[in-house]
């Protein structure tokens, strides 16, 4: 099993409109083969010390993917091509943290 940590930076003002993105692609990803788990969150306020100032444009996808190759197929599946190009414009930078348990 891997994990996967998505950092998705938007556009000023855009993180409700790619939150929206991710919601409408989210059932096709958890229907692939080797999807364990799939889901778009924020930053929430916690009051812990060691949390950074919120951020206001970013999404972060939280996945886990039985293998690599699955998590390859899912970069390449239509419903991502899609949408990637529903969010086309609102997105500024995509990083991704890929690792297994330890």
């Amino acid at each position: 099993m891997i994990h996967v940590i998505a950092t998705i930076e938007t556009e000023p003002g855009k993180r409700a409109d790619v939150v929206a993105g991710l919601n409408w692609v989210t059932p096709a990803v958890r229907a692939e083969d080797g999807c364990i788990e799939y889901g778009a969150t924020v930053d929430v306020a916690s009051g812990l010390g060691a949390q950074p100032p919120l951020r206001e444009d970013v999404v972060t996808v939280v996945e886990k993917w039985r293998d690599v190759a699955a998590l390859k197929a899912h970069t390449t599946a239509p419903h991502m091509a899609e949408y990637r190009a529903k969010v086309a414009g609102l997105v500024k930078k995509v990083t991704l943290a890929v690792t297994e348990p330890a």
